[in-house]
């Protein structure tokens, strides 16, 4: 089977997007020129590698097969690069990293301090969520992952590096927003925007209520911090939400940190990434500097 890296390269972009349209936008190639290129791939492997159903298009199971083995190809030479790029030094090479979208607050402060330091340094940052971010660890696709909850049965390591608080936020003019110690059994009577189902925050926020044997009520879910706080400005409800995630409406008088009972509940922020990872120089000095100066560089 003579397939070449590029086709496998351009499988791959088709079978992250299922659409060879926005494959060829991502690869900056011709819809045609993508078309053609996996034409002959199937041609080669003398299997159809995907399907269209309607107006979707679908892996094959040859299609997905075929995939896991491009995965292994790709991070094969990504791994070659890294070892190169640690021959030549550690101030030169690429970073991969993913971080949780309540992490973003604070994460482009360190990568902007870490590319200060080391200029000649490249980076992708991918701000996603919880979902994303264990898929990330489970394919092995980047080198460190920034996330306050890590998973428990995954093959990783996890290295706490600085405090996560949640808070309870309200409008800047709530009848709360004054109060003392407010009890919880008044909290539970607020109506709350919370974060979607499976998120960090909302585990965290469930166990916690679970443990204090408390409910609240929920108005709405948000897929976002920055949706939450919009949402409790505009008077919605309330929300819990990671103190890093309110510098600006803190300081523009937007919303308010209730003085509530039990909090904030305190959690941590982790670095996390594949037991047995090979780490570079670059990437081990960017881990240095996240557990070592988080705290100085973002107080």
């Amino acid at each position: 089977m003579n397939v070449t890296l590029r086709q496998l390269q351009i499988f791959e972009a088709v079978a992250a997007e299922l659409s060879y349209t926005r494959a060829a936008e991502a690869l900056y190639l011709s819809q045609p020129a993508v078309s053609m290129q996996i034409k002959q791939l199937e041609e080669m492997v003398e299997l159809p590698l995907f399907e269209r159903l309607g107006r979707a298009l679908f892996l094959t199971e040859s299609g997905k097969e075929l995939l896991v083995y491009a995965r292994k190809i790709s991070q094969q030479l990504s791994e070659a690069n890294l070892v190169l790029d640690e021959l030549r030094g550690s101030e030169r090479g690429h970073l991969n990293i993913a971080v949780a979208t309540t992490a973003n607050y604070f994460a482009l402060k360190l990568l902007g301090e870490f590319n200060r330091r080391f200029p000649d340094t490249t980076m992708s940052l991918d701000v996603t969520n919880r979902a994303s971010l264990l898929q990330h660890l489970d394919d092995n696709t980047v080198d460190i992952v920034i996330m306050g909850q890590p998973p428990i049965t995954a093959d990783v390591s996890a290295t706490a590096f600085m405090d996560n608080p949640l808070v309870i936020i309200a409008p800047n003019d709530h009848p709360l927003a004054t109060g003392k110690n407010i009890p919880m059994s008044v909290i539970q009577q607020e109506t709350f925007i919370l974060r979607e189902s499976g998120s960090g925050t909302r585990i965290a926020m469930e166990q916690f209520f679970e443990e204090k044997g408390y409910q609240i009520s929920s108005l709405m879910e948000m897929s976002s911090n920055e949706a939450i706080n919009q949402a409790v400005e505009a008077d919605l409800g309330l929300g819990i939400v990671s103190r890093h995630t309110l510098v600006l409406e803190l300081a523009l008088s937007r919303l308010a940190v209730l003085d509530v009972e039990d909090f904030p509940i305190m959690r941590h922020w982790y670095l996390v990434h594949r037991n047995g990872k090979r780490f570079t120089a670059l990437a081990e000095a960017f881990q240095k500097l996240v557990i070592d100066e988080s705290e100085s560089l973002l107080a």
